[in-house]
């Protein structure tokens, strides 16, 4: 496969609305200094991060129940009961298992199950091939994810109406009955090895999924845009290829068109974004010190190709000051927005790295545009003794 190189994407316009917030200065203006301090703060930045930008998370259910609904030699099929005793909420996950099970294997969870590129088995077979599963499931049974009816629709809504919460946070809700239904089912799951996925807006999901369920190894958000891991407080446009120029998406354009996939709090800012008192950077660094593998696509302006690598680096200084800075991950491919086989593949080559020592894909760590001057002057508090 082709590999990007600096003069891939030519950005044409470059606005950056203010520096990236300091993730370690505590909201009382301390700054934290030791990573036994980041747990108090990573709570001050859930606060912003995840609850002011998605809303309030649904809580815990008060059971999960696994009714096993098909048995065969590649897929297994269970329908998934839990909520409330007032109100049951049940979805379909589908895991599909790989060739060799010969030991326990890792599975991938994956709520994108509503789109149909899961129907090429090509897209699954780096995974299934390489001693992985795959648990697939449509995020969209539990919240619907129709633009014309707006917030508040779908049974977990009922099942929690006085929670304040997006789709996005609901649809990560999901993502955790998942992994409380794989440690119930009676297969050889290694569930040390459970990796979120999804994409574009099952890339926010993920994003979101994978900060708040620390049981994720693994997290992988794919060509989220706007939302998600991109920057906020950076708009630009670009070039790619022979493509007319296009922009990135901002907070006001994902809001006015989705807003019921985020907080309520959040329309405050959707024309300021400069005073937001979080970006990107915060929601990646909640996944530290696990693995983190940001992956965006060289010609997928929308997505703000610039801005993720500059959220990304800047989350890097958390994943540093926790002694983690081998467990984040980002690359680049050819191609506009989508979810392509060359993703699966560099996130099952991150797997197999991490937990059996293969080589690194060499296509790891390479942008498709000059590295831009970093938005931000801190440093990680380590670095600075």
């Amino acid at each position: 496969m082709e590999k990007v190189n600096e003069n891939m994407l030519r950005v044409t316009e470059y606005e950056v609305l203010g520096k990236l917030p300091d993730p370690f200065t505590l909201d009382s203006g301390e700054r934290i200094t030791k990573p036994e301090q980041w747990e108090k703060r990573r709570a001050e930045i859930y606060r912003t991060a995840v609850e002011l930008q998605y809303g309030q998370i649904p809580p815990e259910p008060e059971f999960v129940e696994v009714e096993t609904v098909c048995l065969a030699e590649e897929c297994n099929v269970y329908l998934i009961h839990t909520g409330t005793k007032k109100k049951e909420l049940t979805f379909r996950m589908q895991l599909l298992l790989p060739k060799d099970r010969s030991r326990k294997f890792p599975v991938i969870v994956d709520g994108d199950a509503c789109w149909t590129y899961y129907l090429d088995k090509e897209f699954l077979k780096p995974a299934l091939d390489n001693g992985i599963g795959w648990a697939i499931f449509d995020r969209t049974e539990i919240a619907h994810d129709i633009t014309a009816e707006g917030r508040g629709h779908g049974a977990i809504y009922e099942a929690y109406p006085e929670y304040s919460f997006g789709a996005l946070a609901a649809w990560a809700w999901c993502y955790a009955r998942c992994v409380d239904a794989l440690e119930k089912i009676p297969l050889p799951i290694d569930l040390d090895w459970i990796t979120f996925t999804g994409h574009s807006r099952g890339g926010k999901t993920v994003a979101l999924a994978g900060a708040i369920d620390k049981r994720a190894k693994v997290v992988n958000p794919n060509e989220t845009c706007a939302g998600g891991c991109g920057c906020y407080r950076i708009h630009m446009k670009g070039v790619y290829g022979d493509f007319e120029e296009r922009r990135s998406e901002t907070l006001g354009d994902i809001y006015r068109v989705f807003p019921f996939w985020f907080g309520e709090e959040l329309d405050k800012y959707k024309d300021d974004e400069a005073n937001l008192p979080f970006d990107a950077h915060y929601l990646k660094a909640l996944t530290a010190p696990r693995i983190l593998f940001i992956s965006e696509a060289a010609g997928d302006l929308w997505a703000n190709p610039v801005g993720s690598y500059q959220t990304t680096v800047a989350a890097g200084e958390v994943f540093r000051f926790l002694g983690a800075q081998d467990n984040l991950f980002w690359y680049y491919r050819p191609g506009v927005h989508g979810h392509a086989v060359s993703d699966v593949e560099m996130l099952v080559n991150i797997i197999k790295h991490k937990r059996d020592g293969a080589p690194l894909d060499e296509r790891m760590f390479i942008t498709p545009f000059k590295k831009p001057e970093k938005i931000y002057d801190w440093k990680c508090p380590e670095e600075t003794k």
